[in-house]
C-alpha cells in the first residue's frame, strides 16, 4: 500500500510538479491550497508526511503547524517545510513550531525525494 503525503501550498503549479514527482516514486498524494484547507482534509486517514509552504493565504505554514499539534491523529506526523524562505530565523521558527526539515524552493525533485525518504520508511 502506498504511503500518503499531503502537499500544502497555495501554488497549484508547485502542487502539480511535486505531486508528479511523488506519484512517480510510488507515493499517494493529497493536495491542500493552504493551512485551513489542509486542516479540513486531516479527517483521520493515515498521512505519513506533510510537505508545507510557509507563506500562504488564510492560514500560513507556521499557523498550520501549531493547529496540527492539537490533532491527536496528526500530532506526530512529520512535516517538511517546502518554501522560498531561506533565512535562519525562519528556519528556527519553523523548527520551534514542529518542522522536521526545510527544503528551499527552487529545488530538484531528487532533492525532495531524498528528504521525503528520510521520514518515510518503505
Amino acid at each position: 500500500m502506498a504511503k500518503t503525503i499531503m502537499i500544502i501550498d497555495d501554488s497549484a503549479s508547485l502542487r502539480q510538479v511535486v505531486g508528479i514527482a511523488l506519484g512517480a516514486a510510488g507515493y499517494a498524494v493529497i493536495e491542500a491550497c493552504d493551512g485551513r484547507d489542509a486542516l479540513a482534509k486531516l479527517n483521520g486517514a493515515k498521512i505519513h508526511l506533510l510537505l508545507c509552504d510557509v507563506n500562504m493565504p488564510n492560514l500560513d505554514g507556521f499557523g498550520f503547524l501549531q493547529a496540527k499539534r492539537e490533532l491527536p491523529n496528526y500530532k506526530f506526523t512529520p512535516v517538511i517545510m517546502l518554501t522560498t524562505e531561506a533565512a535562519e530565523d525562519k528556519k528556527r521558527e519553523g523548527q520551534a513550531a514542529g518542522a522536521r526539515a526545510w527544503v528551499v524552493k527552487p529545488f530538484k525533485p531528487e532533492q525532495l525525494l531524498l528528504a521525503v525518504a528520510k521520514f518515510i520508511l518503505p
